[in-house]
């Protein structure tokens, strides 16, 4: 997994960018933000930027390497990586504070967390393996193997879908876990590689794209990119131990329909709402509400 931005998104990180100010830039659709993310080509048509505004800001363990996040029933749940340092956790959202842990094998690397039949399925990279836990007390309950690395996952109508850090995401089917079917992602026809942390909403897969600060909006039938969040307002880049310092988790809160995201080794995680997009051509860094928490 390469450590390093891409030169076009780094310089791009280093322009101001205040978090929680109302910032709208009349751009073409070839010229926003997210635009590297497609194989970081010059002047090529994208998918237009979605608006967002920021409705909270909570705290983050800054020593969490953020692989998988996800919202089940008013829990919060989260997968760290690096060996000798992985676990799965259960999170107070409003304080950040760790309530329960379980870490991870030595040899073990953490990836891709989401919930399917009542269970968390934790990914592990390189080895092949995906463990499984009852959400209330983290209790290892199984495992089952599947090809190829695993980074991120989520669940679409029942079948559970892996990434790799390619531009495929890859289907299976339970209880078995077998390999049902593979959808590549495009954007104007262009591959999206990179495919990392998932989250499935309301008809759309959405993916980090490491090793950026974006989010791809997926239509999960036909791999289309509809869409793209750009998160690099959130964290300054000076603000980061390093180039690793990331985007990566998406939870989508259902009762709300916000969204939670955050990055490795971020010290926030933050409360998202996303707004329609009357002129796809614009893009907004976050704007502050009155639910704004610092």
């Amino acid at each position: 997994m390469c450590l390093l931005y891409p030169l076009g998104l780094l310089l791009a990180v280093l322009l101001p960018a205040g978090v929680g100010h109302a910032q709208e830039t009349n751009t073409s659709l070839s010229e926003h933000a997210c635009q590297p993310a497609v194989e970081y080509l010059p002047h090529v048509d994208t998918a237009p930027a979605q608006r967002f505004e920021i409705i909270a800001r909570y705290p983050h363990d800054p020593d969490a390497f953020t692989q998988g996040l996800v919202f089940y029933r008013g829990e919060l749940y989260e997968s760290t990586g690096l060996h000798g340092r992985s676990s799965i956790r259960r999170l107070d959202l409003e304080t950040g504070k760790v309530l329960r842990a379980r870490h991870l094998d030595k040899a073990l690397f953490g990836e891709g967390l989401t919930v399917h039949d009542r269970k968390l399925v934790q990914l592990t990279w390189e080895t092949g393996s995906a463990l499984l836990y009852t959400p209330s007390d983290l209790r290892r309950t199984g495992q089952f193997t599947f090809d190829g690395e695993g980074w991120g996952n989520t669940v679409v109508h029942d079948q559970l879908v892996i990434s790799d850090g390619s531009s495929f995401l890859r289907f299976y089917a339970a209880p078995e876990y077998r390999q049902v079917a593979s959808l590549q992602v495009t954007d104007h026809g262009r591959p999206v590689e990179g495919l990392n942390e998932l989250e499935f909403v309301e008809g759309l897969i959405y993916a980090n794209v490491y090793p950026t600060d974006c989010i791809a909006r997926i239509d999960a039938h036909s791999g289309q990119v509809t869409g793209w969040i750009d998160l690099r307002g959130l964290m300054p880049l000076a603000q980061r131990p390093g180039s690793s310092a990331v985007a990566n988790g998406i939870a989508y809160d259902t009762d709300s329909g916000n969204l939670l995201v955050t990055g490795k080794f971020w010290p926030y995680l933050y409360r998202l709402r996303l707004l329609d997009n009357e002129h796809p051509g614009q893009q907004a860094a976050g704007r502050r509400t009155s639910g704004w928490r610092l």
